[in-house]
């Protein structure tokens, strides 16, 4: 499917080639742009006056993940200095797997190698080592590999890896600027960057306008996906909390606000035909697009996303590919920043989804 902004000259649009704090800002001093879904309006805003946004009842869901150091320098057999970037762990395969079989992404000069073969090993820090066993799902660009390395995974990234970088970001950044203030469990490749200007502060008067917050994990694999490529299975969770909590504010007439497109994913993986979620954890396979639709959100927190980007279906599946044009045009040309440093949006539906009456049940 090809969205409605691939067709558009965003040539216009700006980078962010660090982070806020680089630039002598707060971490959640960014613009936001905000797409109303019931009448089109366009509002343009910033990320602290998110409470303003919202109202007493809606419900934001955060994505815990913490992102890894996934990039090794790694060497071919004929001497050649390359990157291997660590994107998920192949699905079904259990962590005590050894060797632990991954599915990553070769990078030569930040961008694509594109003549590596099977059977290919490459050395790595440390004395480890990585077999290139076959290409993943079709792409020309993954590889599933067998890691062999003398720590746990995790173990080993912290003292050999660093933050995934692409070449839009100045210098190499440390990994705290890839982590967002709530992140918990180690286990993205990159940042689900949409919660990335959060902060404790911005949580606290949420919390005080009766907007609750509620955590799911999606350990997100790398997003340099190339043109035509599908989004590849990633690991979640929903915990039994959340999904009492996203069932409880669409049955009260709260709105649904996901921060970021993993946690559409894992919401809408986690959800049955009527909008109801359930606990669930697993691998997430479920590509979302207009067709599909989504059931159990009514708004998203998300960044900028490149015009081939396989997200921007996921957006016009919850503002429609009209709205989320005119949104990107706008962005465009009133310079809002790009990448995962840079500025975000929100897209919502304005009206509440249900009102219950002095008796407790509810009207539509």
């Amino acid at each position: 499917m090809v969205s409605a902004v691939e067709a558009l000259d965003l040539s216009e649009r700006q980078e962010a080639h660090e982070p806020p704090e680089a630039r002598g800002l707060r971490r959640d001093e960014v613009r936001m742009l905000v797409a109303h879904r019931r009448d089109g309006r366009l509002e343009h805003s910033r990320f602290p006056d998110l409470p303003d946004h919202l109202a007493e009842g809606d419900l934001l869901v955060i994505n815990t993940s913490a992102t890894l150091p996934a990039a090794l320098p790694a060497e071919r057999s004929d001497g050649e200095a390359v990157e291997l970037h660590l994107s998920t762990a192949v699905p079904d395969s259990a962590p005590a797997d050894r060797p632990l079989r991954y599915v990553v992404e070769l990078r030569r000069h930040r961008a694509p190698l594109g003549d590596a073969s099977t059977g290919e090993w490459l050395s790595l820090p440390a004395g480890a080592s990585a077999e290139l066993l076959s290409p993943y799902l079709g792409a020309k660009r993954l590889w599933v590999a067998a890691l062999h390395l003398p720590n746990p995974l995790i173990d080993y990234l912290s003292l050999h890896g660093r933050p995934i970088s692409y070449p839009y970001v100045r210098g190499q950044r440390p990994l705290a600027d890839y982590q967002t203030v709530y992140a918990n469990l180690p286990g993205s490749a990159e940042m689900p960057s949409a919660g990335r200007p959060f902060t404790p502060e911005l949580v606290t008067a949420l919390v005080a306008r009766g907007i609750a917050i509620a955590p799911i994990t999606l350990h997100a694999g790398v997003s340099s996906l190339e043109l035509g490529e599908r989004p590849y299975p990633e690991w979640y969770r929903v915990p039994a909390s959340t999904a009492r909590l996203v069932n409880a504010t669409r049955r009260w007439g709260g709105r649904v606000i996901a921060v970021g497109t993993t946690v559409v994913r894992a919401l809408e993986s986690a959800a049955e035909a009527d909008g109801a979620v359930v606990a669930l954890e697993g691998w997430a396979h479920l590509v979302i697009n207009p067709e599909i639709g989504v059931r159990a959100v009514d708004g998203l927190i998300t960044g900028w996303h490149d015009p081939d980007a396989s997200h921007l279906d996921l957006l016009d599946a919850i503002g429609g590919p009209d709205l989320v044009a005119r949104s990107y045009r706008a962005a465009s040309q009133c310079g809002y920043l790009w990448h995962e440093f840079g500025d975000v949006s929100l897209i919502v539906r304005d009206e509440r989804r249900l009102t219950p009456n002095s008796k407790g049940t509810i009207h539509d």
